[in-house]
């Protein structure tokens, strides 16, 4: 009898100190999920890998390299639906001589497909002339208390200004903050 008469006094001491101790030990994680609607922003670097159109097929680094540095903001509605907008300065070096080529506004929805990976539907107009649609699959990689780095894959395909209509296949490196 004595044994469970101190054994009793020591469980109720004990279970309202494990608690508060799990709390805060689930709070310290960052395991709280993200409230909606959210904006983050982003900055990375695009290397576009081939073009092909009817004039034929022009890897980037064969004769020129181009560039791009896009910088945007997300809207998230939640975590399967957003918004986002994306302005990308182009940089051309070719011959020796390297210059600012385009300017594109990239402006559409993100559709979030679970497991880091989020689908971004983009219209696209060009300072160049050119306009058209970009797909792009994107792939958070790892998050961090700096950001969230992200692979993406955007094959932006491109009509008008006197050119072929053209479909080409990139490769972005980027963190969202």
């Amino acid at each position: 009898m004595t044994r469970k008469a101190h054994s009793m006094p020591l469980a109720k001491s004990v279970g309202p100190m494990a608690v508060f101790v799990l709390f805060f030990a689930i709070a310290a994680t960052g395991q709280t999920p993200p409230t909606y609607p959210r904006m983050a922003g982003y900055a990375g670097i695009l290397h576009p890998l081939v073009t092909f159109s009817e004039d034929g097929t022009t890897p980037n680094f064969r004769d020129a390299y181009v560039v791009g540095f896009p910088t945007g903001l997300n809207l998230r509605k939640s975590a399967k639906v957003g918004f986002s907008v994306e302005i990308v300065p182009t940089i051309r070096s070719e011959k020796g001589v390297a210059k600012m080529s385009n300017l594109l506004f990239h402006p559409g929805i993100l559709l979030g497909l679970g497991k880091g990976f989020t689908f971004a539907g983009r219209a696209a107009f060009e300072t160049g002339g050119r306009f058209g649609v970009t797909p792009v699959l994107n792939k958070a990689f790892k998050r961090g208390h700096s950001g969230t780095y992200f692979l993406a894959l955007p094959m932006p395909v491109r009509f008008g200004n006197d050119h072929p209509a053209s479909v080409t296949i990139g490769f972005q490196f980027g963190i969202g903050f």
